[in-house]
């Protein structure tokens, strides 16, 4: 079977299901046997800054010029089977674009669109993956494992943790919704800016410096964890900064979005241990290497 992913989290659902599709997205990058795979669309977003970036987001969406499709790398991909995802048509293609390109194409795939919100859906994706391609046993036994370790950190986790602030986009500021909240609090923290289930949606920063997290933790979509330090200074000179408990405490921490918050795979169970080794270093020992610490204590 000829298997075509058009957004990372299928793809990364797939090579966990034992899958190898043959066409994928120009932003999947996971595992690494996915590099040298042939790439059926590109980006056409290449701001600097998150405002930038923001901008363009914005202009693309308006006139659906997000993602350019290569339909010959499509076709020349005879696929099968075609896993795209129905959550968000600015970080990935999907479904919509899908069934345009498709209808100029002689081709007739079946189509699996995908749609997650909540962290349970995950498992749901995975069972619909495991569905179109003969991997059941494979599902069930990959989202026993899942379900297995968030159930080992809920138990470590201490009943009280701190307030914690994600943040999924600087400029302007976006909250990190969706499943954040559950792995925020499956991993002993305190979550007040988004409820679970509920999209990234711009926040004003007072909002952020009202609650006054006590971790922040800074996880840009598309940014890694060097890159989002170095634009951290897009937060630092906002207003009120210095006098929110996590600056004063050294408590502010780089995650790459993009690895851990959000796509929904099996890697969200990642971010959640490595959440919980950040809210709680004394119950699950420090954070790995790939959680970058922003900030350090201010010095009296």
């Amino acid at each position: 079977m000829n298997v075509v992913s058009t957004s990372p989290s299928a793809t990364e659902i797939l090579y966990a299901l034992g899958v190898e599709p043959v066409a994928v997205s120009h932003a999947c990058d996971y595992p690494s046997e996915v590099e040298g795979t042939p790439r059926i669309d590109a980006s056409n977003i290449e701001g600097e800054t998150s405002g930038e970036r923001h901008e363009q987001l914005k202009a693309a969406s308006a006139d659906g010029h997000v993602y350019s499709v290569d339909a010959e790398k499509l076709r020349a991909a005879e696929p099968d089977l075609i896993v795209t995802q129905e959550v968000c048509g600015v970080c990935a293609v999907d479904t919509t674009v899908v069934d345009g390109v498709l209808a100029d194409l002689e081709v007739d795939p079946a189509v699996v669109g995908l749609s997650a919100s909540r962290l349970g859906d995950l498992d749901t994706c995975i069972r619909d993956v495991a569905r179109a391609t003969g991997r059941a046993d494979e599902a069930e036994a990959l989202i026993a494992e899942l379900q297995a370790r968030l159930a080992a950190i809920e138990e470590r986790a201490p009943e009280t943790g701190p307030r914690v602030t994600v943040i999924e986009w600087m400029d302007p500021i976006h909250i990190a919704g969706n499943w954040v909240p559950e792995l925020v609090s499956v991993a002993g923290g305190e979550y007040g800016l988004a409820e679970p289930g509920q999209s990234s949606v711009e926040c004003p920063w007072s909002d952020v410096v009202e609650f006054d997290p006590e971790v922040l933790v800074v996880a840009p979509c598309s940014y890694g964890v060097e890159q989002t330090r170095d634009r951290l200074v897009e937060l630092a000179e906002r207003p009120g900064w210095d006098g929110i408990s996590a600056i004063k405490a050294g408590a502010v921490y780089g995650l790459d979005g993009s690895s851990y918050l959000t796509r929904w795979s099996p890697r969200l169970v990642d971010a959640a241990e490595r959440l919980a080794s950040v809210f709680h270093p004394d119950a699950f020992g420090p954070p790995p290497g790939d959680v970058g610490r922003l900030s350090t204590p201010a010095t009296s």
